[in-house]
């Protein structure tokens, strides 16, 4: 493998990457070039208190009448002023959507509980459980091979 870094501060910045095939390290360097700068924080909000979350201490991001919240490892549920869609273009590989109005960390799931329905939940360390939808289960099954 070969890399050449031209500086040139008269041109365009652009990043071209000559791979045989897409994978999870392509998709995580396309995604830290695409930023913007932006970093691995995020504002919470919770009563009077504003608080810079690391995005690595995150478990879940879920919308709940209209807001969009982040459920942190120590239980605390922290409003987030980004829409979901928003905060999902800038998260590491680690999240993964796991229904229409939730993102999960991957590294944060305790476990999954299969409901007698059929349906599947997701159990995160702190004890904050979310559904599974159908589609993104899919996904999830592909990831961990279950």
């Amino acid at each position: 493998m070969n890399f050449k870094l031209v500086i040139d501060r008269n041109c365009t910045e652009e990043v071209i990457a000559n791979v045989h095939e897409r994978t999870p390290l392509i998709d995580e360097i396309e995604r830290l070039v695409t930023q913007d700068g932006t970093s691995n924080q995020i504002a919470g909000y919770l009563e009077d208190e504003i608080k810079i979350l690391p995005v690595e201490e995150i478990e879940c991001f879920f919308v709940e009448d209209e807001k969009t919240y982040a459920c942190c490892m120590n239980g605390r549920k922290y409003t987030v002023k980004k829409r979901l869609y928003e905060i999902e273009k800038n998260l590491p590989s680690d999240y993964v959507r796991i229904n229409k109005s939730a993102i999960a960390n991957t590294k944060r799931i305790a476990r999954f509980k299969v409901q007698l329905s059929g349906a599947v939940d997701v159990q995160f360390e702190s004890g904050y459980v979310e559904a599974v939808s159908r589609r993104c289960f899919v996904e999830l099954r592909k990831r961990y091979g279950l």
